[in-house]
């Protein structure tokens, strides 16, 4: 089986989605049997063995980001590639170009439903583009003949937009790079703190939807705690107990701070999965997340804390009860057992096969409809 992913989030900068189409595709190649191609943007066209970029703008407002434009180009080279079967990450230009490339090769378009774009045009625009939103997600993902969605959330959001046909595949993690053994053995000489103190810990971009200012709100709240962030585009105005890594680290960086914390906090609201939840208790910590978007089904009653969203007082009542009323270290055990359980990419991989040869075996049943845009 010869696999194609198109996303515009593919890059450096980028955070779930480049992760989950390297896990992936790392799964797929050890398979032996199966192939796989990443088409993504660059300045230019260009192509390194089974990587291929293609022009693309850069977005002045989301730095590290380009927007394709032409999408007959995209359309036309992923179809020369001669894929069994293409999967869009993103809302946008690629997805079209990726249903384009399916129909001129008769396979199936897989979308995948990372990026939630209805709360993200009406959080950044406004609501009066709400019924704008949901006809455009609509009428493109209408137009695969499998939809994915990274969880439950996600899948009702899309049923509200009028896409019913939803199947809902969690992301996974890398067991072996995050792990309780990565643990820098020097991180809190390194921060200058004491043994005794509880160490936070958070990983990602600082964008707005990520709502940092909460958990300075909390840290604010609780002088004997220490928070580390870890990211770009983090709040320099940190209160005396947080330390900020300004700058984007790789994932053994980023599991050997995690690892050595007792706690992962997690104040986003917006979130279709919350990757970083799951890396964290896979390092062996407990969660403290907002009791929104899809972080409550990542992070179960039993491996943490949920706090109400946008509250800091919330964020630190729920930081002192599991440390004070809880046993940290036994909650972040039953973590690490949750995500060896259900989220190894390995189990991930061979759910996404299972959805994959499922929609390959329908597709070779005659159709009525001129395209597939009608297909399940």
């Amino acid at each position: 089986m010869k696999i194609l992913d198109t996303t515009l989030f593919y890059t450096q900068a980028s955070g779930g989605v480049r992760t989950y189409v390297d896990a992936k595709r790392q799964a797929l190649l050890r398979r032996g049997d199966m192939g796989h191609k990443v088409v993504m943007p660059g300045a230019g066209v260009g192509f390194n063995e089974d990587f291929i970029e293609l022009p693309a703008m850069p977005l002045p407002l989301a730095p590290g980001y380009r927007f394709p434009l032409r999408l007959g180009l995209w359309a036309n080279v992923m179809a020369g590639l001669q894929p069994d079967l293409i999967e869009a990450g993103d809302p946008y230009t690629p997805a079209w170009a990726a249903q384009r490339a399916a129909r001129m090769l008769d396979v199936p378009a897989v979308g995948f439903y990372h990026s939630d774009l209805l709360s993200l045009v009406h959080h950044r625009v406004g609501a009066w583009l709400d019924a704008g939103s949901r006809a455009y997600i609509r009428r493109l993902y209408q137009g695969f003949d499998l939809v994915l969605s990274p969880s439950r959330l996600m899948a009702r959001r899309l049923g509200e937009c009028g896409v019913d046909d939803v199947r809902v595949q969690p992301l996974g993690v890398d067991l072996e790079a995050f792990q309780p053994g990565r643990a820098k053995p020097d991180a809190r000489r390194r921060l200058g703190l004491e043994d005794d103190r509880p160490l936070l810990v958070f990983a990602g971009r600082g964008t707005q939807e990520k709502n940092i200012p909460v958990l300075l709100d909390a840290m604010r709240r609780l002088p004997d705690y220490h928070l580390l962030l870890i990211g770009t585009g983090l709040q320099p105005d940190a209160p005396a107990n947080v330390s900020v890594i300004h700058e984007f680290c790789p994932a053994p960086e980023v599991a050997g701070w995690m690892a050595a914390a007792d706690a992962l906090v997690h104040a986003g609201d917006q979130e279709t999965f919350g990757l970083v939840a799951l890396e964290g208790m896979a390092c062996g910590l407990p969660v403290v997340c907002a009791n929104a978007g899809a972080l409550p089904e990542v992070v179960p009653e039993h491996c943490g804390r949920h706090a109400a969203p946008n509250d800091g007082g919330a964020f630190a009542e729920a930081i002192r009860d599991l440390f004070e009323n809880d046993d940290p270290a036994a909650l972040g055990r039953a973590a690490r057992a949750h995500v060896e359980a259900r989220h190894s990419w390995d189990t991930v991989v061979d759910n996404l096969l299972g959805h994959y040869r499922r929609v390959l075996g329908e597709h070779e049943q005659p159709v009525m409809a001129p395209t597939h845009e009608s297909h399940p």
